[in-house]
């Protein structure tokens, strides 16, 4: 895969059982890559380990005034300046390529989890880490993925220097061999605490993040209470607490880095004055001492790659654990493996009623079915339920999967279900673009978008686009919508998003408060134009406003998480005192003035019925 391949047709299916398999799991899918970035490895650093031997070979052969030889070292020693040159250049293609398909094969797989859970997924897993996920993670992940093959090349010059020095020049080799072991494994203890330095860091920096990114989505709220400087301060007090934990982290790897500048200049010290005693002694050439100092001074580099390895795999290693984590995320509970392959659902047949047996709610076909909720949590919840998300936070009853047509939704293909059954959330978000563009949506074709934005009201939404678009732009449907529809109301995006969805034209469309930002007069009209446009399809609206509820074919309440009645609104009004309550709000007192006059006017009426029939006999 080349970075301009980029993006995969298929990014595949993750190992997410933990995160060192992540890792393995992305590294098999880039063997080529790996391979291409190790034969260039060997290439660049097979050359750095010839250099410290051409240039022994250089300074015997002007020891012994041979210049035919001196000729032959410098012809070797542009070769190996070649193979250096070339290698490192094409080592740092491949490597970086490596990177950026591995960094972008973890965002494919990040962005696909996050399309099959939609707004589940932050239900799940904190905001914060799925930035952090996305963001620094996925850079980390790339990292230790292109360091790996480097590593390696590095690993083989480094034995194959000490192999070399020990046919060379075996008296002062084998202080080398036994040197550069103890060089390359001295800081293996330190490793785990600084491994768990650095995770208290990236701990306390996701934190600050979703303490960021909570305090952004609610800055309008924090600004109507005056709240921003309370948080502001907490937000001071994380940032200081990631700083503090940086600070530790840098020390112990600026030890680690002392270590690896120490120990090798040590050796060479050591190289240097024992290889003297042996030229005096005349055990060692001048040149296989300028060749030993040479090989000793050449290793700090490969060297260096050790520590980068060790820093890359401990950085890595719990971003991919939390990579892992949100794409091991399913929106439902899995099935055992033999289950899965013995069943296979079929998509259920037009028409079907749509059941959900942990409340026991029932939305009829082709029917407007309204559902009352004391319980905000609750609603969302059936929501979510009814889309083929059950909650893992919710009650173990709650998991029971929703049927449509006796099928159940869980069992069905994420793209199945979603043309089947679409859910509008509470908040639903509206991307940057023009209107065309938000609605081009997958849909029936049944509805057109005019039809859409005349059943939600939107005509005054229009009129404040095409007011605030570019000169030249006469059509509502080519204005912009800026990011998150900022530009525009609660209520405006409200009706926005309805109108998409109402355009989709699904099978079954459930609505959880459609209307909420709205005001009573355009809710009423909306209302109808729902029930309109919806005629014949099936309809579910999670809501509690009075308007809505009067439009419905059918309203349940649900109460303590179960079916408690089920009628028009106006018979629920006259005859169901817990629905009477949570539709008009009425307090306990309240509810007991109202039964109190309700029977002294049953009282007043009988008492006036047996009157007349007493004065008529």
């Amino acid at each position: 895969m080349q970075i301009s391949d980029l993006p995969y047709p298929d990014p595949g299916v993750p190992d997410a059982r933990s995160g060192p398999r992540f890792l393995v799991w992305l590294g098999r899918g880039q063997l080529g890559g790996q391979a291409r970035s190790l034969c260039w490895g060997l290439v660049h650093f097979g050359g750095v380990a010839g250099l410290p031997y051409a240039v022994g070979l250089g300074v015997e052969a002007v020891v012994q005034r041979d210049g035919t030889r001196l000729l032959l070292v410098g012809a070797l020693l542009a070769l190996i300046g070649v193979a250096i040159s070339v290698g490192d250049a094409m080592l740092h293609r491949t490597a970086v390529t490596n990177w950026i398909t591995a960094a972008a094969r973890v965002q494919q797989l990040l962005a696909r989890k996050t399309a099959e859970l939609g707004s589940a997924l932050t239900r799940r897993v904190a905001a914060g880490e799925v930035v952090a996920v996305s963001t620094g993670d996925v850079e980390k992940i790339g990292w230790f993925v292109e360091a790996v093959s480097r590593f390696l090349a590095a690993a083989f010059s480094v034995v194959a220097i000490c192999v070399g020095l020990l046919f060379y020049a075996p008296s002062i080799g084998v202080v080398v061999a036994i040197g550069v072991p103890v060089l390359a494994l001295s800081v293996l203890p330190l490793l785990p605490r600084a491994t768990r330095r650095a995770d208290i860091q990236r701990e306390k920096a996701g934190k600050a993040t979703e303490l960021a990114s909570d305090t952004v989505a609610g800055l309008r709220v924090l600004r109507g209470i005056g709240g921003e400087e309370l948080f502001l301060g907490r937000y001071r007090e994380a940032s200081q607490e990631v700083r503090k934990a940086a600070v530790r982290s840098a020390r112990m790897w600026a030890l680690i880095s002392a270590i690896q500048v120490l120990l090798p200049g040590a050796l060479l010290i050591t190289v240097v004055w024992y290889g003297s005693v042996l030229v005096l002694d005349g055990r060692l050439a001048v040149g296989e001492l300028v060749a030993a100092f040479s090989a000793v001074a050449t290793m700090l580099y490969p060297l260096r790659h050790f520590e980068e390895i060790a820093m890359a795999y401990s950085f890595s290693r719990p971003s991919a654990a939390r990579a892992a984590r949100v794409l091991s995320l399913t929106r439902t509970d899995a099935p055992e493996p033999e289950a899965a392959q013995l069943r296979i659902p079929e998509t259920p047949a037009p028409g079907g009623d749509l059941y959900d047996p942990a409340t026991g709610l029932l939305a009829p076909a082709g029917r407007f079915t309204a559902v009352v909720c004391g319980d905000p949590d609750l609603a969302g919840r059936l929501a979510e339920r009814l889309g083929g998300h059950p909650t893992d936070d919710g009650p173990a009853s709650e998991r029971v999967p929703v049927l449509l047509g006796g099928v159940a939704l869980d069992e069905l293909a994420l793209d199945t279900a979603r043309t089947l059954v679409l859910v509008q959330d509470k908040d639903p978000v509206l991307l940057s673009g023009t209107l065309r563009e938000l609605f081009a949506v997958p849909a029936s074709g049944a509805v057109e978008p005019g039809a859409a934005l005349a059943a939600a009201q939107c005509a005054d939404v229009l009129d404040a686009l095409l007011q605030s678009a570019p000169d030249g732009v006469d059509d509502p449907m080519d204005a912009r919508i800026t990011e998150r529809g900022r530009s525009l109301s609660g209520g405006q995006r409200q009706r926005l998003a309805l109108a998409r969805s109402l355009a989709t034209d699904p099978e079954v469309l459930v609505l959880d408060e459609p209307t909420s930002a709205v005001d009573s007069h355009t809710e009423a009209r909306i209302a109808d134009g729902i029930s309109a446009l919806r005629a014949g399809r099936t309809t579910l609206v999670l809501a509690s406003s009075p308007l809505l509820l009067d439009r419905a074919d059918r309203v349940v309440l649900i109460h303590e998480g179960a079916v408690a009645a089920t009628g028009t609104h106006r018979e629920l009004l006259h005859g169901e005192p817990l629905y009477r309550a949570v539709v008009t709000r009425e307090t306990e007192e309240e509810q007991r003035v109202a039964t109190m006059e309700l029977t002294r006017l049953e009282e007043a009426r009988l008492e006036k019925a047996l009157t007349e029939i007493e004065e008529s006999a």
